[in-house]
């Protein structure tokens, strides 16, 4: 009997992948595979009288899978055409996200006021905090667009990376500002990363949870996306919290200060190598070993989205227009990165906020808020394995990948950016990863969990606010006054 070939569900057109699915008899018995995502396939000769599997094989040709554009992301024109580009982009890919789009008239106020009126740090602040949130609308939907024109998995991973670009940004904005005696901008990067995976982990994962659970008594998501995330999650937390372990565990020993924190921060750049190699192979083992399981829980989730017919029917960006929209987004992203790092040094010494707060808070708020409105809108729609993936893949760039990734470059800049943070900011990271982990482990969310991680969130968030700043290594001779926390 040869192989059954199972086809993806019915889009009306062909998606460009096929779920082939073997059974092999042998003298114990039979032995049932998981499904493997082969790409597109195509007949070349007669199966020959081998083996019924390696039948299979012979009559099938792997195509690359990028070749042909998925139907559920074809436009049906390409090139450029500035009105319709315009016209879609504003709709963007929910209500929320199309709503976001009315904040598009701050973004020249913001860089108008940044020129024109220089001294006025808490307008920048504000404008240039507010546009971002347009800006990486603009970013997250040019990456769905993007994203619906690859395999599922491929997919998610590109929506997921292009997402990451202005917390890239920010971060490499921060590394390279000048060092100040009153704001270490290094100390805003680090509980900027850990405040990105917490907004993420607690305040993104919890909305989700209640966006969904708003018309449904409960939602249920595949062990094969949380599971995966989980412990990649306590992977991730184990490795960050090695160089603060280290660090904190020899205060008090016969090392002086400076060489204790020189042996932090090379404890911290090997563990970054080590955490982005880990991330690496994460990437490799969804998609490429294991994708085949994961397209055939995201195509269960594309049937399960009751607005499917309403988005297969919407205009979609060409591939150009995707190209267009990612770099007028990315370039306006780091003009309004450069101006809002620009004012926290102002925020700190004048608004008396402190770097806690700024880093842990505000920086991953608006960094993320097109990843969270992707994820929400998708949990509402009951696609909740897309939204946790989101979710989770999210989270785990920024540990993995983009943390690490700034150390990277701090070395390469001489600056002393390390993965030794502060007590209180990986107590919490280690305690939310606890939470979450306990809430994903049944495979079934609803309301209260989502409320519950919220709640945690803004208990987070209360702390960081009074939180003081730490003694900053070029504060000596500053006076009393200038430290905005009061130390």
């Amino acid at each position: 009997m040869s192989a059954p070939q199972l086809s993806p569900p019915n889009t009306g057109r062909d998606d460009g992948a096929v779920i082939l699915t073997e059974r092999r008899a042998s003298k114990a018995g039979s032995r049932d595979q998981l499904p493997v995502h082969q790409g597109d396939v195509t007949p070349t000769s007669p199966i020959d009288g081998g083996e019924e599997g390696s039948g299979v094989r012979q009559q099938m040709k792997r195509k690359p899978a990028l070749v042909r554009i998925k139907s559920a992301g074809e436009s049906g024109r390409s090139g450029f055409h500035p009105l319709r580009f315009f016209r879609i982009a504003f709709r963007s890919s929910s209500t929320v996200s199309c709503a976001v789009n009315v904040l598009w008239p701050v973004v020249p106020a913001a860089i108008a006021v940044r020129y024109a009126l220089p001294d006025n740090h808490l307008a920048i602040f504000i404008l240039a905090y507010i546009a971002m949130v347009p800006c990486a609308n603009l970013v997250g939907f040019a990456g769905q667009e993007l994203a619906r024109k690859v395999p599922h998995v491929l997919g998610v991973l590109t929506e997921t990376t292009i997402g990451s670009v202005v917390e890239i940004v920010l971060f490499m904005v921060l590394i390279t500002r000048p060092e100040s005696s009153s704001v270490d901008y290094i100390q805003v990067i680090k509980a900027a990363i850990l405040g990105s995976v917490l907004a993420t982990m607690l305040l993104c994962l919890g909305l989700c949870f209640i966006a969904g659970g708003f018309t449904r008594h409960e939602q249920t998501f595949n062990e094969a996306v949380s599971e995966a995330g989980s412990g990649l999650l306590l992977t991730a937390g184990f490795g960050l919290a090695v160089p603060t372990v280290f660090e904190h565990s020899l205060t008090n020993s016969t090392l002086s200060a400076e060489v204790l924190e020189k042996k932090s921060i090379d404890i911290s750049r090997i563990t970054a190598i080590l955490l982005i190699i880990a991330y690496l192979v994460f990437v490799f083992f969804q998609a490429r070993t294991h994708h085949g399981i994961y397209d055939n829980i995201f195509e269960g989730d594309e049937e399960k989205d009751r607005d499917r017919e309403k988005d297969l029917g919407k205009p979609k960006l060409t591939l150009t227009e995707c190209v267009i929209a990612l770099a007028v987004s990315v370039t306006l992203v780091a003009i309004i990165a450069i101006a809002l790092v620009d004012q926290i040094h102002f925020m700190v010494e004048e608004r008396h906020i402190s770097d806690a707060f700024v880093g842990l808070i505000l920086v991953p708020l608006v960094e993320k808020a097109a990843e969270h409105l992707t994820a929400v809108d998708e949990a509402y729609d009951d696609q909740m394995n897309f939204a946790l993936a989101h979710v989770l893949g999210a989270t785990l760039q920024t540990a993995l990948f983009n943390g690490p990734l700034v150390v990277i470059v701090g070395w390469g800049l001489g600056r002393p950016m390390g993965l030794n943070f502060e007590v209180f900011d990986l107590a919490v990271l280690l305690l939310a990863i606890l939470t979450v982990g306990n809430f994903l482990r049944d495979q079934k969310s609803n309301y209260l969990e989502g409320f519950l991680c919220v709640i945690v969130y803004i208990a987070v968030a209360v702390a960081a606010a009074y939180y003081p700043n730490p003694e900053s290594p070029h504060a000596e001779g500053v006076p009393e006054s200038a430290s905005p926390a009061g130390h």
